[in-house]
């Protein structure tokens, strides 16, 4: 006869939802995080930033480009002019570096464990969001090692 499994402690409910208004929280700046690292990385490759390199690379339209750009350009972390190149704010340079660290930080983390290099590049792309800067500094302090 299989053990029943055991009952699991419920969480109590203010901390699932803190959990719960920070993952929300994250989701809300993953595309613009998402968007400046890209631009970065073009200009870094290309010279320049690009809407149809854009959306190539992150393997959505040119109008969902177009929209999250305008979006981005009114939080201040792009300029876009038309038929022109993409340009990074200072904050959105500032944004950008701090995920290309985060990322590198996550990446190395997963390599640490074994993770081969094509896949802790997949996975690093979903934690990179989501980890708090305490749970960044343990990757990297155990990275270290």
């Amino acid at each position: 006869m299989p053990a029943q499994p055991q009952p699991q402690p419920v969480r109590p409910s203010a901390l699932q939802a803190e959990s719960l208004r920070q993952t929300r929280r994250e989701h809300a700046s993953e595309t613009a995080e998402d968007y400046v690292e890209a631009i970065a990385d073009l200009a870094a490759s290309l010279g320049e930033a690009r809407l149809v390199d854009l959306a190539r690379r992150l393997g959505v339209t040119h109008v969902t480009v177009n929209r999250t750009l305008a979006r981005l350009q009114r939080e201040g972390f792009v300029q876009v002019q038309p038929y022109r190149a993409i340009f990074l704010t200072p904050s959105g340079r500032k944004l950008a570096a701090t995920c290309r660290h985060r990322h590198d930080v996550v990446v190395a983390f997963l390599r640490s464990l074994g993770i081969p290099g094509k896949t802790a590049e997949i996975d690093a792309e979903g934690i990179e969001h989501h980890v708090s800067p305490r749970t960044l500094a343990a990757f990297a302090k155990f990275s270290a090692r």
